[in-house]
């Protein structure tokens, strides 16, 4: 009986040891800023057919919005820490782009996601830099909204909010999943599917990719999705750090520069941003 009883303790003893060890393994953790000032690698992670936030133009080089962003934290941080401080950018799908954050592979991820609660519970995100929302692209003339999709093919890129919304609101249609949008936007132009998917600015961005972009329209208007860039949780200095940067940029006006560069009128798209929320996007900018 007492070496029963011993053995209970014991078990007990090891198990609160193990319940204390954990915090103090996770407190000691490199933080991200100094991880960079140690590498000086910035490691940054990307979509590679997000256009126009991340995208292989035809020099095989890597621009778009999102990517410009990246480049800016890059340039403070090389006035922050006094040196220079390498870009790494690496791919990232709808599928890996929160692990590889969670798992350290990558210091950040900006391209075209949005930020949710769901998500919030894994990873962190910085403060709103665009604003968007789910849409539909279909062939000009055929569907005009969502409730007129029942017993059609809808597609959607896995691992987005757009699969779970078309899931929820219309589930009266078939769903196709796709690896990326080009693969979508590819089964909608040989008619494979009735309708692709995504959130609008994203749409225009493959519409005007395409042959004849006038056979195509962007219809519907059914979900918000606020764009963020991932961070590691729990990394309240590398946080700050990358949203301080985006609200410098905001407050000195280099932001709306960048926007415009992208959506103004002689941008990539044309996809102006509406003064609400232009007046939201300075909002996000708190007093020093």
């Amino acid at each position: 009986m007492k070496r029963k009883i011993i053995g209970v303790w014991s078990g007990l003893v090891l198990a609160t040891l193990a319940l204390v060890t954990v915090p103090v393994s996770g407190a000691n953790a490199e933080s991200v800023l100094k991880k960079i000032n140690r590498t000086g690698t910035l490691t940054a992670g990307t979509p590679t057919s997000a256009f126009p936030f991340a995208y292989m133009n035809d020099k095989k080089e890597w621009v778009g919005f999102s990517v410009d962003l990246i480049k800016e934290i890059q340039q403070r941080l090389e006035g922050k820490l006094g040196k220079k401080i390498h870009l790494e950018l690496k791919g990232v799908t709808q599928q890996t782009r929160i692990p590889m954050v969670a798992n350290g592979t990558i210091d950040i991820e900006c391209g075209s996601t949005t930020y949710t609660q769901s998500r919030d519970e894994t990873v962190d995100f910085s403060i709103n830099f665009f604003y968007a929302g789910s849409q539909l692209l279909v062939r000009k003339g055929s569907f005009t909204s969502l409730a007129g999709l029942a017993g059609k093919r809808v597609g959607a890129t896995k691992g987005t909010t757009n699969a779970a919304i078309i899931r929820e609101k219309q589930p009266q249609a078939t769903l196709v999943l796709f690896e990326s949008h080009d693969e979508g936007f590819q089964a909608l132009q040989e008619k494979k599917i009735d309708a692709y998917s995504t959130d609008g600015v994203l749409l225009a961005g493959l519409a005007a990719k395409a042959a004849n972009p006038n056979e195509f329209e962007i219809v519907d208007f059914f979900s918000k999705e606020p764009y963020s860039c991932i961070l590691p949780e729990d990394d309240s200095k590398w946080k700050d750090f990358v949203n301080h940067t985006f609200m410098d940029l905001i407050e000195n006006g280099k932001y709306f520069e960048l926007y415009d560069k992208w959506f103004g009128e002689k941008g990539v798209i044309h996809y102006p941003m509406p003064n609400v929320i232009k007046l939201y996007m300075l909002f996000q900018v708190m007093p020093k």
